[in-house]
């Protein structure tokens, strides 16, 4: 059966919300700190990202590791970067984790070489994207192949004297951590990317192709006229106007001014677009989960039902009613209180463990809020010819090694903050709590 031809799914949908308000915060952890006010990334060397690497290079094997130094280039621009300097298709590049488009940043990318070395190749040296160093290893880097990162973020359009309350919320944060939120970078530049990838698990294809190419309040003005001429189904006329740096809307675009269907349009995009669309769905149905859990106050503790996560191995631990009493549940406590356990929420998939009890509920909750149930991955598993096995991701995330300064320099005043996360939680999130804005609902 073809793309465009698919059964429409049996049984009534629930109906799907308003989705939106996930994608910021809506309370803070440290709303007792006044606010610093300011803006992020005013300018790319505002916003520094150093990837902390999880293995080292073994100095021999198939893979070249580069450890590239990038700028004003989403990790995904810098992966088609470097598969054309080294002649292979993208399938040959790893990377452990996407960085920020508009920063400066550093980070692993693996190329399958074999039988090659660094010396074979003549050295990648752009402007904006450059190789600090190389070596060979024996395996392709994966997603999450990372220790975790190490941010310093200036804050403009500041008032100096504010360090202080910077100071006094990244304390709070190194104490009981931060919400684990998805930053509104994983929303795209139209906000709508969870939008694209609930569309693609539940096989709307011509609500995936309205998503990407429709007109949006949020379009830049260049392309405005391109998406305009989407709507009135003139594709190659759009295709014409759509800037060429976006490479996923013109192919899609290119599809259907050939004559395919939407469902055959989008099986042009390359399978990690595809899956950071599916990727931005699970984030936004988390955030869901986790601001019920921030409407409970129940962040840092454990309930009937959770399933706790384990920092160090990343496994995760069923808790019970029973767990939670006596002996055991003082020593859950404690474990919690080191940072050694969080309660975890919900990335979906097929082969996703599942809370229980009142966790559970929430999760099962946030999901229908999107107009969709728990089955509906598994059958995207069949649809889309790939597993998407879902994930438990904690629900908090410590803030360690926090330094905090202010300053002037030839661009104006700023304050300036570093420190580390683990794997896959958004420096964003944390100047959320910082800076604070429209977003604040108040103490919780």
């Amino acid at each position: 059966m073809s793309p465009d031809h698919e059964p429409e799914p049996d049984g009534q949908r629930p109906e799907l919300t308003d989705t939106d308000i996930h994608v910021r915060p809506r309370a803070y952890i440290t709303a007792d700190v006044p606010a610093v006010g300011g803006v992020l990334k005013r300018r790319d060397d505002d916003f520094l990202v150093e990837e902390l690497p999880l293995i080292e290079p073994a100095g021999e094997g198939e893979h070249l590791h580069l450890f590239i130094e990038k700028q004003g280039l989403s990790t995904l621009d810098l992966v088609r970067i470097v598969a054309k300097h080294f002649g292979v298709s993208r399938e040959a590049i790893g990377f452990a984790g996407l960085k920020d488009k508009r920063a400066i940043t550093r980070q692993v990318i693996s190329v399958h070489t074999p039988g090659k070395t660094p010396e074979d190749f003549p050295m990648l040296d752009r402007a904006n994207a450059r190789v600090l160093w190389a070596d060979l290893h024996t395996e392709k880097l994966r997603r999450g192949q990372l220790a975790g990162n190490r941010f310093s973020i200036r804050a403009r359009g500041v008032e100096p004297g504010r360090v202080v309350h910077a100071q006094r919320a990244l304390d709070i944060l190194g104490r009981v951590g931060v919400p684990n939120r998805f930053g509104v970078q994983r929303f795209g530049y139209l906000r709508n990317n969870h939008l694209i990838g609930r569309a693609l698990v539940l096989g709307l294809h011509q609500e995936a192709c309205d998503e990407l190419l429709g007109v949006s309040d949020r379009s830049p003005p260049a392309q405005r006229d391109a998406r305009m001429l989407y709507g009135e189904g003139d594709f190659g006329g759009a295709y014409d106007l759509f800037p060429p740096h976006y490479h996923s809307e013109r192919g899609v675009l290119r599809a259907l001014a050939s004559g395919k269907g939407p469902g055959q349009a989008l099986a042009t995009l390359d399978k990690t677009v595809r899956s950071f669309y599916v990727s931005s769905l699970q984030s936004c149905v988390f955030n869901s989960v986790l601001d019920r859990r921030l409407d409970r106050g129940t962040l840092g503790q454990l309930v009937p039902g959770d399933v706790a996560f384990v920092h160090e191995d990343r496994s995760e631990l069923a808790v019970s009613v029973d767990e939670l009493e006596g002996e055991s549940g003082r020593a859950l406590g404690e474990r919690l209180a080191r940072f050694e356990l969080s309660p975890s929420g919900a990335m979906w998939g097929s082969k996703m463990v599942q809370a229980r009890g009142d966790p559970g509920d929430d999760e099962r909750a946030a999901l229908r809020a999107f107009g969709m149930e728990a089955g509906d991955f598994g059958l995207a598993d069949k649809r889309l010819g790939e597993m998407l096995e879902g994930a438990r991701r904690p629900l908090r995330v410590r803030v360690q090694d926090p330094e905090v300064e202010a300053g002037v320099d030839e661009h104006g005043a700023y304050i300036r903050c570093a420190f580390d996360l683990a794997r896959g939680a958004f420096a964003t999130t944390v100047m959320d709590e910082v800076l604070k804005g429209e977003a604040a609902r108040g103490h919780v």
